[in-house]
């Protein structure tokens, strides 16, 4: 299986986000299948249609980071039942200007932890529909993460042993849908 490169999107601009760590998780339990680059999202400015002619450098700079990944993980958490704004005005930058759209034919998996019983079931949900819409081949299936306090380590372990099977599974099915998928995105490219 080749190692592929991962743009790693975490939901949250929070300093101490339950979802940060849990990507640091993934990426840890990810790393022999593939390489995770940590893409920056707080740092982009409101999406304005006006700002499109001369994109800003952190637009471009994230637009870039998106066209050298192989594919896209996502880790976020549920804000009013939906995506974080901070994530969704990422979704809209990567989609514009028209014409030049970021997801498009772009492997993506998504995942989320809260410490709520559904976890971060509907923010999932919208995302999935959003990528979907804008040419995202988006890997089936849910995975759910009910966050708790010793959840993930300092180290970015996680410390029970059947959501790190969970979550090891997770990465090998990303992994694998890369794996298959990679050609063809290759070819269309």
């Amino acid at each position: 299986m080749a190692k592929f490169k991962i743009a790693l999107i975490v939901g949250s601009n929070r300093r101490d986000s339950l979802n940060r760590k849990l990507a640091q998780a993934l990426a840890k339990l990810g790393a022999g299948k593939f390489d995770v680059a940590w893409t920056k999202i707080d740092d982009l400015p409101m999406y304005n249609q006006d700002l499109e002619a001369e994109l800003p450098a952190g637009v471009v700079r994230f637009k870039a980071e998106l066209a050298a990944a192989d594919g896209i993980l996502f880790v976020t958490p549920e804000h009013s039942r939906s995506v974080p704004a901070v994530l969704k005005n990422a979704i809209d930058w990567g989609a514009r200007p028209w014409g030049r759209n970021s997801w498009a034919g772009k492997t993506a998996a998504i995942t989320g932890t809260s410490p709520g019983a559904i976890g971060t079931a509907v923010a999932q949900q919208h995302l999935r529909q959003m990528l979907g819409v804008l040419g995202a081949l988006v890997m089936g299936g849910e995975a759910y993460v009910t966050f708790k306090p010793d959840l993930v380590d300092d180290a970015g372990i996680v410390s029970d042993e059947s959501t790190r099977a969970f979550l090891r599974d997770f990465t090998d099915q990303f992994a694998a849908l890369l794996e298959r998928l990679q050609p063809a995105q290759r070819a269309a490219a």
